[in-house]
């Protein structure tokens, strides 16, 4: 009791300070917008509750090696398409015997591990792409343009095999892939907001005071590109998944024996009438992963996007 009121004056203390309404430095003014964005996000549940579930997932990618029960790779046929439920097994098993529920842990890390290298390299090609073009015009924007409505004109999952086929099978080309169909939409959103802001005062400003392109671009326009990035991010993150997964379904993602999500359901599918929860685990990954980034993806939009503020 005596220790909760000491600590009630510090608490107080930092919500006044969060709270204020006139912010006494740029820190200030950061932190304070920061809580009032965190306020106004958790009255949005689904938002909260997909946040929550990525959280966890990535604790459980993480923490694999604790969390697992079994190794992954070890195979023992004596025990194999043993039903979810069983001693050992709460998943059950595959058609190797392998535990389908340590299998999913680690196969958590392959998804985070394609997604996060995905997402530092699209949505940065697409910020570079879309404000050199939005900013600079006239023939760059044209050229920069048309590469991207070629790169748009082909179903993501189309070109990426293209690429991978390129490439060769594996995780990194599989990335790779993914990114280079990923990032004409960032593209075409940084360089919407950069043709509103490049007329703003504030850019005028700017350049009055001896600003070069370069310093315009990477500290006044991208600054301003990147909340309307980040909800696009979260938006995709569901169909990058599903390209991966897609991609290791048809055995151009990681190479067996990867516990990767859409390899296991590929081996599953032979014993889907019988078995079918082999194939059932690993999909409904899947589906809760991409269900969270999308709850997410909501919560963010609803937050960041000025004209929902207005309705």
């Amino acid at each position: 009791m005596n220790q909760e009121n000491i600590l009630q004056p510090h608490r107080t203390g930092l919500r006044s300070w969060l709270t204020a309404d006139v912010p006494t430095s740029r820190a200030q003014a950061r932190a304070s917008a920061w809580y009032h964005g965190w306020l106004e996000f958790k009255t949005n549940r689904l938002a909260l509750l997909g946040l929550c579930i990525l959280i966890a997932l990535v604790l459980i990618a993480i923490f694999a090696p604790l969390l697992s029960p079994h190794d992954p790779l070890a195979q023992q046929l004596s025990n194999r398409l043993q039903p979810l439920g069983s001693p050992g097994h709460i998943l059950g098993t595959d058609s190797l015997g392998r535990d389908i529920l340590s299998r999913m842990i680690y196969g958590s890390r392959i998804t985070f591990y394609i997604v996060g290298l995905v997402v530092l390299i699209a949505p940065v090609a697409g910020l570079l792409v879309g404000t050199v073009a939005g900013y600079v015009g006239g023939w760059a924007d044209t050229i920069l343009m048309r590469i991207t409505d070629i790169f748009l004109a082909f179903p993501r999952l189309v070109l990426a095999l293209a690429f991978v086929a390129a490439l060769g099978a594996g995780i990194e080309n599989a990335v790779l892939a993914i990114a280079l169909t990923a990032w004409p939409p960032y593209a075409r959103i940084a360089r919407a907001e950069t043709l509103t802001i490049r007329s703003s005062d504030y850019i005028s400003a700017v350049k009055l005071q001896g600003a070069g392109a370069f310093r315009i671009i990477t500290r006044h326009i991208w600054p301003l590109c990147i909340a309307s990035l980040i909800v696009r991010i979260t938006l995709d993150m569901a169909g990058i998944i599903l390209a991966a997964a897609g991609l290791g379904f048809l055995g151009l993602g990681a190479r067996p024996p990867s516990p990767e999500w859409g390899a296991m359901i590929a081996e599953g599918r032979r014993f889907i009438l019988d078995h079918w929860w082999v194939a059932t685990m690993p999909g409904l990954a899947i589906f809760t992963v991409s269900l969270a980034f999308n709850l997410l993806g909501d919560g963010l939009r609803d937050l960041l996007d000025p004209k929902s503020h207005g309705k």
